[in-house]
This record gives structure tokens, C-alpha cells and sequence, in this order.
């Protein structure tokens, strides 16, 4: 069963003039005619170099024609899309679960290509978070990390002055690009994978070189540095995070667990009260319980 994978929207919305060749591949996309595909790019290498559209419609070519999905029998559900199988009595036999691989050779030529793209217009933020999503599907958390800090860094250089589709000024692009870099260090810490709370503190590094009031870095920068048995530093930065952000209860939170490593209970109570007093009625239930928990440890 095999579907027109597209990346990402984003970087397939068209627009006019030089945008009519992304146009006619994106339709050729979607018709799932992956000849036709190829022999529109090879012609449309011999002109468009020069177009960002082309190194977009190169890598989302070859995303697509990396992506494979396999449907496997299982004794327990996976991770990913499940039915159950029943027997003839009408009791679980199994599953049957749906999991997407990529091929390396197809993965490699999609990278290759919007790694060109962004050397030539290093100012499409399209072109890097596609990269970064990517990268993601990949769970190339090395390379996802890299590319995340580099945009990072360039993100500084032109004083947020980011290009998207159309390379059309990106609004409010400071706010936008540090709200993505947070979900990706989501992703990275829903993995699961201890080790990556190594490359979540990077990219923290990475944004509060550039922005050390960011509130949500710090943060994260404290998680790493818990992860990493190293307390105060953790408490170091969330103490920096409560002044810029009296009220978040996250950071608040964070405070508290810090002071309960530390095995300060007063310090922990105190924090807890106040996620009691800024938070809504989930986050006042969970520190009243861990607050109870201390009065019985």
C-alpha cells in the first residue's frame, strides 16, 4: 500500500512566476507518476539551478521515493498504525502493524539536495526546518541536533531576517523560529532516550548564546542538567527563569523538583505552593499530591 508521501506543505504551496515549474511537479506528485517525476527534474536541472523551488522539488522527490511502508504480523501492537486479527473463535490473534522505513540511497540523495538549496539560499527557513523534519523521520538525532544549532546561529547572523515560500519575508520570524526550535526539543524528549537529553541542552546552549532571556530554554537547559545529576546547575538557570517569568508554573514546577533532588523540602514545599498558586486545577492537584508525598518521605 503505497501513498504520494509530501513532506511537509509548507514547502510545497506555490506562487506565481517561477513558482509554475514547482506547480506542474507538485501535481505530478500527486498523481503519483514517478517517471514523469524524474524526467521533469532532469529537465528542469538544465535551467533552475538557480531557483530554490528546484532543490524543494528535488527533496521532496526523493523523501518520497525513500519512504516504504511495511506491514508486518505481531504478537503485540506497535508503535505505529494497528488492526487486530481475530481467529476463527473470534479471540485476538494478532496484529497487523503498519511501520514507515526509508530507503538510505533515496534519504541520502533528499538531504544532499536541500543541503544544496540551503547553501545557495541560506535565508529559506523553509528549506532548513524541512531538513530538520526529515532528519526527525530519520532519527539522525545527531544531524537533526546540528542542523537545528546551525539555523540557530544563522538566525543571529541575519538578525532574524528569515525568507519563506516565495521568498517572501517571514512574520514575527524570531517568535516563529524559536516556537519551532521548542517542538523539536519536544521531539527529542519524547523519544524516551536519555542520551539526547545531551542534545537538548546543546540546543539550549545554542538559543541562549543568542537570547539568554529566552524563559523556555532555560528550562530546558535545567531538565539536561538534572538528567545529568548536576542540580545546581540546573537550579542555577531556573532561578534565572523565575525572575524573567514569575508566574510559569513549569518553571515553578521545574524549581521544586530541583530543591526535592536536593533533598531541601522546605524550598520544594515552597515552590509546589506556588505551582498551587499560579496553575489551573490539573497543575494544583499535582503539586498538592507531591507536596503530600514530601510530608511522608
Amino acid at each position: 500500500m503505497k501513498q504520494t508521501f509530501i513532506l511537509i506543505a509548507l514547502l510545497l504551496l506555490c506562487y506565481t512566476g517561477k513558482a509554475q515549474n514547482l506547480t506542474e511537479f507538485n501535481q505530478l506528485l500527486k498523481d503519483g507518476d514517478s517517471i514523469a517525476q524524474k524526467q521533469f527534474l532532469e529537465k528542469w536541472e538544465k535551467t533552475g539551478t538557480d531557483n530554490p523551488d528546484f532543490y524543494v522539488a528535488c527533496f521532496n522527490y526523493y523523501v518520497n521515493k525513500s519512504r516504504k511502508e511495511n506491514i508486518t504480523f505481531q504478537n503485540d501492537e506497535g508503535e505505529g498504525e494497528s488492526f487486530v486479527i481475530l481467529d476463527s473463535l473470534n479471540n485476538k490473534a494478532g496484529y497487523l502493524n503498519s511501520r514507515v522505513i526509508y530507503n538510505e540511497k533515496d534519504a541520502k540523495k533528499a538531504l544532499q539536495y536541500i543541503d544544496k538549496g540551503i547553501d545557495k539560499f541560506p535565508e529559506r527557513l523553509d528549506m532548513r526546518f524541512g531538513e530538520v523534519y526529515f532528519l526527525g523521520k530519520l532519527e539522525e538525532y545527531e544531524k537533526f541536533t546540528g542542523s537545528i544549532i546551525k539555523t540557530i546561529d544563522y538566525s543571529a547572523t541575519i538578525k532574524n531576517a528569515w525568507l519563506w515560500k516565495g521568498n517572501q519575508p517571514l512574520d514575527d520570524a524570531k517568535a516563529f523560529m524559536l516556537g519551532s526550535v521548542q517542538d523539536y526539543v519536544v521531539q527529542l524528549y519524547n523519544t524516551g532516550q536519555d542520551a539526547l537529553f545531551d542534545n537538548i541542552r546543546r540546543i539550549a546552549e545554542a538559543v541562549l548564546k543568542h537570547y539568554p532571556d529566552h524563559v523556555e530554554s532555560l528550562s530546558n537547559l535545567s531538565i539536561a542538567y538534572m538528567m545529568q545529576n548536576k542540580t545546581d546547575k540546573a537550579l542555577e538557570a531556573l532561578l534565572k527563569a523565575e525572575k524573567l517569568a514569575p508566574e510559569d508554573t513549569i518553571v515553578l514546577g521545574n524549581i521544586a523538583h530541583a530543591y526535592k533532588l536536593k533533598k531541601d523540602k522546605a524550598n520544594a514545599v515552597k515552590y509546589y505552593n506556588l505551582v498551587k498558586k499560579y496553575g489551573d486545577e490539573d497543575e494544583k492537584a499535582f503539586a498538592e499530591e507531591k507536596i503530600k508525598n514530601l510530608g511522608e518521605e
